[in-house]
């Protein structure tokens, strides 16, 4: 006799009501968890940012100030000077005391050699222009020479052209500049880039020595030179808040530099001799 499943014998015992399996409630459970998920993470993000708003104190500013420095007019009162001469501003920029030369009327040029800086008669205003090699003594980086080119290489981004009486610096790994000087008799050279933009430039160079550098301020071509050993990142820094739009540099520590003052007297700096480098070579102002 076929057995009946509702036929419970005394030796059983059942649990009555419906065997087929109760509805599966997967998703239900994957939405809680998940939900639960997201805010948990919602409440760490909230947490980190607000441990990452640091108090700000009263002597000490968490966020840089810049401040306007009183020098960034100065230039336009120059305009109405028409005499050739070398106008010179000292100033302190970050704490760092230097001298801005400002060169009015004149057309800039290169030179290569000792010769031209016995020439105190015309000259008004000159500083070492590109660095010289530590292995074969040649000139760093690319360097046009009244049209002629002397030395090529990209060792620095930062460049100068002079064609005609433009002068033009800037920070670039390839300038038409270079180009046109060769074509036309002009000049150009390489050397660090300091300010791009007005943007500061980070460099390599670590040490801190007499910085100088060849600046584009309000539309002028100016040289900023410290008193005092500085490093490349501070100098770049003090030019950025000077209000200086472009920047590159010029040699420093012990290269020699030479104006003429208003009263026409020759000031000299930096180490003259022994004149041991045939390829030095200077950004000269003159008569």
């Amino acid at each position: 006799m076929k057995s009946n499943k509702y036929d419970i014998q005394d030796t059983e015992i059942r649990v009555l009501g419906d065997s087929s399996p109760a509805p599966k409630r997967k998703w239900g459970w994957i939405i809680l968890i998940a939900a639960l998920a997201i805010g948990v993470v919602a409440s760490i993000i909230a947490f980190s940012c607000a441990r990452s708003q640091e108090e700000e104190g009263v002597f000490e500013k968490s966020a840089r100030q810049v401040i306007p420095h009183p020098l960034r007019g100065w230039m336009q009162s120059l305009d109405s000077i028409t005499d050739i001469c070398v106008i010179t501003k000292d100033t302190t920029i970050n704490d760092i005391p230097m001298r801005l030369y400002v060169p009015l009327n004149m057309t800039p040029r290169l030179e290569v050699g000792y010769k031209c800086i016995d020439d105190t008669t015309n000259n008004m205003l000159l500083f070492q222009a590109a660095d010289v090699r530590a292995d074969n003594k040649k000139i760093v980086g690319a360097f046009v020479l009244r049209g002629k080119p002397l030395s090529w290489g990209l060792s620095k981004k930062g460049y100068c052209g002079i064609i005609g009486d433009q002068v033009t610096i800037g920070v670039a790994d390839n300038s038409p500049l270079f180009e046109q000087a060769t074509e036309v008799g002009g000049y150009f050279f390489r050397q660090y880039p300091l300010v791009s933009d007005g943007m500061l430039v980070e460099n390599e160079l670590k040490s801190q020595s007499t910085r100088r550098g060849l600046c584009e301020l309000e539309g002028r071509v100016v040289v900023a030179e410290t008193f005092t050993p500085e490093s490349l990142h501070d100098f770049s820094q003090a030019l950025v808040d000077l209000g200086t739009t472009n920047a590159i540099y010029l040699v420093g520590s012990s290269a020699i530099g030479w104006h003429r003052t208003m009263d026409g007297l020759g000031i000299a700096s930096g180490q003259w001799e022994p004149r041991v480098y045939k390829n030095v070579s200077f950004i000269v102002w003159s008569l």
